[in-house]
């Protein structure tokens, strides 16, 4: 049987979705801390089993049957999220899974400009050191999260971000997701470490050519990262903001330029390009 935790996020339903296209939904145990969330799967056959990442015993339980488990990366951050994938990874070798996956981050280090990676970095020493069986998937930021940052850029003509000439590999949620369903039902994949992204790396000159038209231009003004975070400030908490302005910074130093063409082959085609999806959310 393969689980999945957090599946009643983003990335867990699509990649539940994905899933009941490729093997039976009695196959499939969706874990997630409120089982109410879930109730669609469930009526398509899912087993959703109850489960907190603070809760190393509710996970034992959870896995009951489980060989092959997806971790999907808890939303907190820092010591609490690395305690919390711990749980989970002790809670696998107590219930006897054989294989898990790990939704990871391109280039973790202690030295990540990007503080989530710092703790994918810790998470993913965990699991070597656990001796189960597993596949690392380095997930490159989400096309998702563009209209975030160009706001309204396209009618402005100006986007601001301190991201320099660094370049990402960004790719679509659901490709993700997508790859990740085809990896769960396949074999070749044990003790691998997958970038996963686009097959090329773009700019954020890139990105304000694509939101150009015959009618505008749009320009990129490369700002200083103290100034954009001071923004932030305004607007998110700041321990949110530091986060954002982190990912600005390991944009301009390349820690997120990994084109790879891993997803691609799990896929079996290009995955989502930068101007495909930014032409299908103007």
């Amino acid at each position: 049987m393969i689980a999945i935790t957090g599946a009643s996020g983003h990335l867990g339903k699509a990649t539940l979705e994905f899933l009941l296209t490729k093997t039976n939904p009695e196959s499939i145990v969706a874990i997630v801390r409120d089982p109410q969330k879930l109730t669609d799967f469930a009526g398509k056959g899912v087993a959703v089993r109850q489960g907190d990442y603070t809760d190393q015993a509710s996970f034992v339980t959870s896995l009951a049957g489980v060989d092959t488990l997806l971790l999907i990366s808890s939303a907190v951050l820092g010591d609490e999220r690395v305690n919390q994938h711990n749980n989970v990874i002790n809670a696998a070798k107590e219930a006897g899974v054989k294989h898990i996956f790990y939704t990871s981050a391109p280039n973790p280090s202690l030295e990540s400009s990007f503080s989530p990676a710092i703790d994918h970095f810790r998470t993913e020493n965990l699991i070597l050191e656990s001796g189960l069986t597993y596949t690392i998937f380095r997930n490159n930021l989400y096309l998702d999260l563009l209209p975030m940052v160009i706001g309204d850029a396209a009618q402005s003509g100006k986007l601001y971000y301190p991201a320099g000439d660094g370049k990402t590999s960004f790719v679509l949620r659901t490709d993700i997701a997508e790859g990740l369903a085809n990896a769960l039902t396949s074999e070749g994949h044990e003790n691998k470490v997958y970038d996963i992204g686009s097959t090329t790396a773009w700019s954020f000159s890139d990105i304000v050519a694509s939101l150009s038209s015959a009618q505008k231009t749009v320009e990129y003004i490369d700002i200083p990262g103290s100034a954009y975070e001071a923004e932030l400030v305004k607007h998110l908490p700041p321990v949110v903001a530091k986060i954002y302005a982190g990912m600005a910074e390991g944009i301009k130093k390349n820690e997120f330029n990994v084109p790879s063409s891993t997803l691609k082959e799990l896929l079996g085609r290009e995955p989502v390009s930068l101007d495909a999806y930014l032409k299908s959310v103007a």
